[in-house]
């Protein structure tokens, strides 16, 4: 009995835990407080923010810390009340906002806004790179950042998120700011978008067939619009007739056919991607002369140079201009015109990222497992890792895919 009741005792070693046990690797990912910077966009005809307070709440009931500049969300119908009670700083400092870990903004970064940068931080902005110079890039490198373009970021199903949510704000609001401009009021032909019965539909010819003409399509149609879709692609076209689920007219680009329908067009969008050596004016100044007195252009394109010869680059302030009798509108950021809509969806496509960033441990681990967010880093660490970029002012650059094999 003795003998059993002895076998029973633990060595103290043992009852304590000092014995050599088994190794327990840490398998668990551990998840990085983000600080999040929202400044103001400094450029008045950019009225979207990138987060809605709906998201600056989930976020920070993860753990992360939102700093928001004063009226950064203002033109977007968002007071800082909005935010605060959601869990946001509101700062007064536009230099403090722009010295977050991440830097989120809509616009590029303007020069003064990259000297205020601390360095070593993630920005995360737009790019638009037709219209950015040398200086821009060497600002960014010189404060060796991590710079992701967001237009450029895929999601899981190749897909751009970013530039699809806007082009269905643009190709809609298109419609209906073509509706307006046809009225008498605005100067138009006096002349309602759609039709009722006894009277003629107007006609709408769109050129591209991508996401702005697909949801410029739907908005006309549900109107009542006749509409004339043209491409160079059967197979975009044939698409988009698909998504559509409505009998369109479609054609490709025959100079005699789309002449012929400009001359009794109402509404003319230009939703065309421009390609590298494609010819640039699908519709030349010599066509617009041949449109009915009224009539409406509206250049979605504009953004990339413009689709119609008598377009031009105009700002939201003052959009509208007349050539030729036609009214023309063409402004580089029409999803700035609802704001309110444009912020929801960009706040959509980036709460899951950050909310990714944080759960992975860092915005380096987040880059090297998702591609699709890899696809959107132009410049890594201060290492520019665009090949186009590169080309454009001749600079070095590494490839991203080969830095995160070595990370």
């Amino acid at each position: 009995m003795a003998e059993n009741q002895t076998s029973q005792v633990q060595h103290p070693l043992i009852r304590e835990g000092l014995m050599p046990q088994e190794e327990k690797l840490d398998t668990a990912v551990r998840r990085q407080r983000l600080v999040i910077g929202i400044p103001c966009e400094p450029d008045k005809d950019e009225s979207r923010v990138p987060l809605t307070p709906e998201a600056v709440e989930i976020l920070v009931g993860r753990g992360h810390e939102i700093l928001v500049e004063q009226n950064a969300g203002r033109s977007a119908n968002y007071s800082d009340t909005d935010y605060s009670e959601r869990g946001a700083y509101i700062l007064t400092s536009h230099e403090q906002v722009l010295r977050a870990d991440i830097v989120l903004k809509v616009a590029p970064l303007n020069k003064d806004d990259i000297q205020l940068l601390k360095g070593k931080q993630t920005i995360l902005s737009s790019l638009h790179l037709q219209s950015q110079q040398q200086e821009y890039i060497a600002g960014l490198l010189q404060k060796k950042v991590t710079a992701i373009a967001f237009e450029n970021i895929k999601d899981e199903h190749d897909t751009y998120p970013v530039v699809n949510s806007m082009s269905s704000i643009a190709g809609i609001t298109a419609i209906h700011i073509a509706a307006e401009l046809l009225s008498t009021a605005h100067g138009g032909k006096g002349v309602m978008l759609g039709g009722i019965p006894g009277i003629s539909p107007t006609e709408v010819v769109i050129l591209g067939s991508g996401t702005v003409a697909e949801y410029a399509t739907r908005a006309a149609i549900g109107l009542g619009a006749l509409v004339k879709v043209f491409d160079n692609s059967v197979h975009r076209l044939r698409r988009l007739q698909t998504n559509v689920g409505f009998p369109v007219y479609t054609s490709i680009f025959h100079p005699n056919v789309l002449e012929k329908s400009l001359r009794s067009a109402d509404v003319v969008i230009g939703a065309l991607h421009i390609q590298e050596n494609k010819p640039r004016f699908l519709i030349t100044e010599d066509m617009v002369k041949t449109m009915k007195r009224g009539s409406v252009i509206i250049d979605v394109s504009i953004d990339q140079g413009g689709c119609i010869e008598t377009s031009e680059c105009r700002p939201l302030s003052d959009p509208v201009y007349v050539k030729h009798n036609v009214i023309h509108y063409s402004v580089p950021n029409l999803p700035s015109r609802v704001a309110r809509t444009a912020s929801i969806a960009l706040s959509n496509v980036f709460l899951p990222l950050l909310l990714e960033i944080g759960e992975t441990g860092s915005i380096e681990k987040a880059i090297k497992f998702n591609t699709g967010f890899r696809n959107g880093v132009y410049i890594f660490n201060g290492i520019l890792t665009s090949k186009t970029i590169a080309d454009l002012f001749s600079l070095p650059f590494q490839d991203i895919n080969l830095l995160m094999a070595a990370f």
